[in-house]
């Protein structure tokens, strides 16, 4: 039986994405928790530090980015 991932690491692919003049940058991805690690920043640049979202949350294209079917 095949060993399941906890966490795939994104921070290297630079994956950003806006949500009413918030930017949030992708880190990490937990496939058994369908949820996101992302570092968030205000329109100023201003980092507000990290927030683990619902993989629900995020917009379809970077669904497609993060996990291509």
């Amino acid at each position: 039986m095949a060993k399941r991932k906890k966490s795939i690491e994104l921070s290297d692919k630079k994956i950003v994405f806006i949500i009413e003049k918030t930017s949030y940058k992708v880190v990490r991805y937990y496939p058994s928790a369908m949820s996101i690690d992302v570092m968030v920043q205000d329109e100023n640049a201003k980092s507000l530090g990290m927030q683990n979202i619902p993989f629900a949350h995020i917009p379809r294209e970077i669904k497609k980015l993060i996990k291509p079917n």
